[in-house]
């Protein structure tokens, strides 16, 4: 019995206002046009429990200490980890995340000042093994971003609430780990047009598809 080849983990980050929607309505068309099968997850989220946690995570009525935001994080990505993405990636299909272990780097890690340290502990426990394949970074600078988030005339969460500073602190350390790992990291300048977007990302796409098909 031939086993079936694993699929491919790709995962979406950036800061807010960078489109990662879009792009991720993108991306999915785009596997499923090439004849993979794809699972679309997000985090905090993708199970009924850690939807529960991320409601927890972005209501802008209660105050959270940094690490217990943190652990809250990795409590879902625990729950995401092993109820959609490990069962959906040894069932061969690529899995979608918007958002995984380099967003809480940016955004607890560099954005609520933890360092990295503590992070890393928790991805080493959660996720030892696991590791994206492709991570699409799409930048902005904070003040276009957070332009964009206040055109969707939406009440703001708890984490668009934060102060600039908080802002600059995420997009620099998103900026700063696809340095450290360029090969696994394509950075996109999300202040373009979405049809220059989505050519780059087809580009990244397409060599990892190249590197990495099905079969």
């Amino acid at each position: 019995m031939t086993d079936t080849p694993r699929g491919l983990l790709i995962t979406l980050e950036g800061g807010e206002g960078a489109g990662k929607t879009t792009a991720q309505t993108f991306i999915h068309d785009w596997l499923v046009a090439e004849g993979r099968s794809v699972t679309t997850t997000r985090e905090p989220g993708g199970t009924q429990l850690a939807e529960g946690i991320r409601d927890m995570l972005l209501d802008k009525r209660g105050d959270m200490a940094p690490p217990t935001e943190l652990l809250l994080m990795f409590a879902a990505r625990a729950e995401n980890i092993a109820k959609i993405i490990e069962p959906a990636l040894a069932k061969g299909h690529d899995v979608l995340c918007d958002r995984f272990t380099d967003a809480s780097r940016a955004y607890q890690g560099a954005g609520r000042q933890l360092g990295l340290s503590s992070v890393d502990a928790l991805a080493e426990w959660v996720h030892p093994t696991l590791r994206p394949d492709l991570t699409l970074l799409l930048d902005v600078p904070v003040a276009v971003g957070m332009e964009r988030v206040g055109k969707r005339g939406a009440a703001l969460n708890r984490f668009e609430m934060a102060d600039v500073e908080f802002f600059e602190r995420v997009r620099q350390g998103y900026l700063d780990q696809a340095t450290r790992e360029p090969d696994r990291f394509v950075v996109i300048d999300a202040t373009q047009s979405i049809d220059t977007v989505q050519s780059k990302i087809k580009d990244a796409l397409l060599e990892l598809v190249v590197r990495r098909p099905h079969g």
